[in-house]
């Protein structure tokens, strides 16, 4: 008896494929257009930063000099310590965030930028490795001197800068010896605020701010020595702050 062939399947209509495919191509953009913008808005999240690098689409820190840096404040150790202190908790949190954002997109919004100035005297410094946020440079740690009237010689003040500087030449760390001062302006150092922080001291707490000059070119030390500073080629928005522990 002969054999009935089989009726052969029907074949899926050419217009699936091309509905499937279009569906897709819709969710890509649909995620493309809500995620994008995240990453650029906040850039300062360790893995949108990652992101962007893959990507070459991070913003290349510009080497401003002393004429060219935003505007920003200058302030001396009592104004930061006014300013500043009181931040803490998730409010510290968001604002630190915005610190780093600013940085990271060359100061697009300049309204939190903050200049320190005043007397600061050296306690600890140490060469930057790959686990800080930026390196080859090296940090200082040092604490403001304030005189208390206009008769008495500078006393220590309860405000501790880490002082960040980006440079190949990091022998130049050996340039700064406990006890030494650090004299600083708001031009030419631009010394600009990146991250605020408490410390222990004592048992009390006080301000530390981690301060990053953002104009470029030698560091003159004294008449004889100078080093030269240029902006960061990569950055680690996660590292961590402090960059000494108490």
């Amino acid at each position: 008896m002969p054999r009935i062939p089989e009726e052969p399947k029907p074949r899926r209509p050419a217009y699936f494929w091309w509905l499937l495919a279009n569906a897709l191509a819709m969710c890509i953009a649909y995620i493309s257009l809500k995620l994008c913008p995240q990453m650029f808005q906040n850039i300062e999240v360790p893995r949108n930063y990652e992101i962007l690098r893959k990507l070459h689409r991070l913003p290349v820190l510009q080497a401003y000099s002393v004429l060219e840096v935003p505007n920003g404040t200058g302030l001396g150790p009592k104004e930061l310590n006014q300013k500043f202190f009181a931040w803490s908790g998730k409010d510290l949190e968001r604002f630190n965030g915005l610190l780093m954002r600013n940085y990271l997109t060359n100061f697009a919004h300049p309204l939190l930028l903050t200049y320190i100035e005043g007397d600061y005297q050296v306690s600890r410094v140490r060469v930057l490795d790959a686990a800080d946020f930026f390196n080859p440079g090296f940090v200082i740690r040092a604490q403001a001197l304030l005189k208390p009237d206009e008769f008495s010689a500078p006393a220590p003040y309860p405000v501790h800068i880490e002082y960040m500087f980006p440079t190949a030449d990091v022998a130049a760390a050996a340039y700064f010896k406990y006890g030494d001062v650090l004299g600083v302006k708001k031009s030419p150092n631009c010394a600009a605020v990146v991250h605020v922080g408490k410390l222990t001291v004592d048992g009390e707490s006080v301000l530390l701010l981690t301060v990053i000059p953002i104009s470029y070119g030698p560091y003159q030390i004294g008449s004889v020595r100078s080093f030269d500073t240029k902006p960061p080629a990569l950055l680690r928005p996660g590292a961590a702050f402090p960059l000494f522990g108490n």
